[in-house]
């Protein structure tokens, strides 16, 4: 019996040996994959710290700068318009997002709840056009704004980015997962459908919304290609513009510590929404569920 026992002792002491190596593994290769995504950022954030000379003179980069300085930051900002084109990307991103939210919210619930014919053939359609590559949308998005002679308005760089397959899909999803018994029981209190959307999916759907707004926030900001081809007027530039221009004017390319302080600034608000929020971006994306 005494053998028998410490056999098995011996076999759990192996096996927990097996598992404590394979966390060690695990937790290894997540601290490299984690230093080699971070490490971008620390060198961008330090090399916007340091002064021309230092950078162009260093036989061997340092990572740390030394003496610090934050001329960079105020040459980038005054270098071109930065504060005027992070105010029309965050008017841009804001109109947006929030007609997005409208056209997603009565378009889910139109293939989640309502009830006509050609329902399912539709939706089989719009899931189809994900497969299409966005490419193709840019082409004719392009010729149908410039036949309506809107580009360098703010019309034509927010109308062709106010709807989402995708989002309607989840969206979709997360009101399939209220129960239909609620959907007839507010029916039969006379409640319209638009009053148990307002009064029940929305509030239910509150951390998925959070989480949409947040991402198309930031597919917004970092918009390039968009931008590039509908605007040709400094006054309607998003930031994407302004970091092109800061690049190719020259200035960017001879003083890359300016480059990378402007870089930085236009990182900031997205690292701060991201931090701010991101409990809710993943509560969103986890409660969206999979039900077909």
């Amino acid at each position: 019996m005494e053998e028998s026992k410490t056999s098995f002792n011996a076999v759990a002491k192996q096996e927990k040996q097996k598992n404590r190596i394979y966390l060690g593994f695990i937790y290894a290769f997540l601290v490299i994959a984690a230093l080699s995504v971070l490490f971008p950022f620390y060198w961008m954030i330090q090399s916007s710290f340091k002064t021309l000379e230092d950078y162009t003179s260093e036989l061997i980069p340092s990572f740390f700068p030394i003496p610090m300085t934050f001329d960079n930051y105020i040459q980038a900002w005054t270098a071109v318009s930065l504060g005027r084109y992070m105010l029309n990307t965050f008017i841009f991103a804001i109109i947006t997002t929030l007609i997005l939210l409208v056209v997603c919210i009565l378009a889910a619930f139109a293939f989640a709840r309502l009830e006509f014919k050609g329902k399912n053939i539709v939706f089989t359609i719009f899931l189809a056009t994900m497969m299409i590559p966005m490419e193709l949308f840019t082409i004719t998005n392009y010729a149908t704004i410039v036949n309506l002679n809107l580009r360098n308005t703010f019309i034509g760089l927010i109308f062709p980015s106010v709807m989402s397959v995708f989002y309607i899909y989840l969206l979709r999803q997360n009101f399939m997962q209220v129960p239909d018994q609620v959907y007839y029981a507010a029916k039969v209190d006379g409640s319209s459908d638009l009053k148990y959307l307002i009064k029940v999916l929305i509030p239910l759907s509150k951390p998925t919304l959070i989480s949409i707004a947040i991402l198309k926030f930031i597919e917004c900001w970092n918009s390039y290609v968009w931008p590039r081809l509908i605007t040709t007027k400094e006054s309607y530039f998003l930031i994407s513009n302004g970091i092109q221009t800061l690049r190719t004017s020259g200035f960017g390319r001879e003083h890359i510590p300016a480059m990378m302080a402007a870089v930085v600034c236009v990182s900031i608000p997205l690292l701060v929404l991201f931090a701010v929020f991101r409990k809710q971006i993943m509560s969103g994306v986890s409660k969206s569920g999979l039900k077909g």
